[in-house]
């Protein structure tokens, strides 16, 4: 005889095995992903997004980490994806530059981008900015007020970026030849002391991500003359684009992307572009992103891989129309 109270435990027994099955097929609907590779050192930008991305993901896959992996300007990172299984378990999340802009200024890679890595999804985009500091006097605060001051003074006329090679110096190399201008360029070993010599007057103006700008335009140590996107920037709707300003060529953003190891299966590919994109939407990590002047995108794997290949294009022609001469 079946009782109200054997009824009612044994309902209650198949809600708690359909709740720990609903668990159980939440925790797999992501492959066992482990490592989420970054190859640059903890505190950074690529670091950060990696963090919050991975804070999300672990409600469907609780172990997975980031795992820094710096060194080569990335280089060491991206061999290792290369040379990982392709279950998912591991992935990189990286600029664009590694992908679609070392292949010109390298001699040689020891991966090819478009052969050893599969395209899961873009993760957001980072607006790049020109700033001028206290060497140019508060006058400055336009690119043709810029170019008017390394005119009249030449020999002081410069520009720092984060490095020879770098993206940004490519963005300023194309941006001074269209304005008839030749400053010096001043390529540092990264951002931070270049931000330092701006700042203390050294060099006149640098190139830089929108984010390392930000809290000293706020404070008034800095100022943006022109931001490099095809739009302006949320964060600072009053500064005009390059492309704006005439120079129509001169358009370009960092991205950032995650990619797993060539050969990825697509059924895993899919499930973690849903995740990420499933992550990108999260308050807290828009929140951040917002911080750090970021506009989250999550595009499909197909838009990522058409954007890997219309960018590595793209960045070859300027490289090479610039006097660049690359590394071994």
């Amino acid at each position: 005889m079946i009782t109200r109270r054997s009824f009612l435990a044994t309902q209650a027994g198949m809600l708690a095995t359909t709740a720990i099955a609903t668990r159980t097929a939440a925790a797999q609907s992501l492959p066992q992903i482990s490592r989420v590779v970054v190859g640059f050192p903890a505190g950074g930008a690529a670091d950060t997004m990696a963090r919050l991305l991975t804070d999300r993901m672990r409600e469907q896959a609780p172990k997975v980490i980031v795992d820094n992996k710096p060194g080569a300007g990335g280089r060491i990172a991206l061999d290792a994806i290369k040379s990982s299984p392709a279950d998912g378990s591991v992935v990189i999340l990286t600029p664009a530059s590694m992908i679609v802009l070392y292949p010109h200024v390298y001699k040689k890679l020891s991966y090819d981008p478009l052969r050893d890595f599969t395209p899961i999804s873009t993760v957001c985009t980072a607006p790049l900015v020109i700033v001028a500091g206290p060497k140019v006097g508060p006058d400055v605060k336009s690119i043709s007020d810029f170019v008017a001051w390394c005119k009249a003074n030449p020999n002081q006329a410069s520009f720092g970026t984060p490095g020879a090679g770098s993206m940004l110096h490519f963005i300023g190399d194309m941006l001074w030849r269209a304005a008839g201008v030749q400053p010096t360029h001043v390529p540092y070993r990264g951002g931070s002391p270049m931000m330092q010599d701006v700042i203390a007057g050294q060099i006149p103006a640098a190139l830089t991500v929108l984010s390392s700008a930000l809290p000293l335009v706020a404070s008034g140590t800095l100022r943006v003359l022109a931001i490099t996107g095809a739009q302006r920037s949320r964060f600072l709707p009053d500064v005009p684009t390059l492309h704006e300003l005439g120079f129509k060529d001169v358009i370009a953003e960092e991205w950032y992307g995650i990619l797993g190891p060539a050969g990825l299966p697509s059924p895993i590919v899919a499930k973690l572009n849903d995740a990420i994109r499933g992550a990108l939407k999260n308050e807290k990590v828009l929140e951040s992103f917002n911080t750090f002047g970021f506009t989250a995108t999550g595009e499909s794997p197909e838009e990522f891989l058409a954007l890997i290949k219309a960018d590595t294009e793209r960045w070859g022609q300027i490289v090479k129309a610039s006097s660049y001469v690359p590394e071994d």
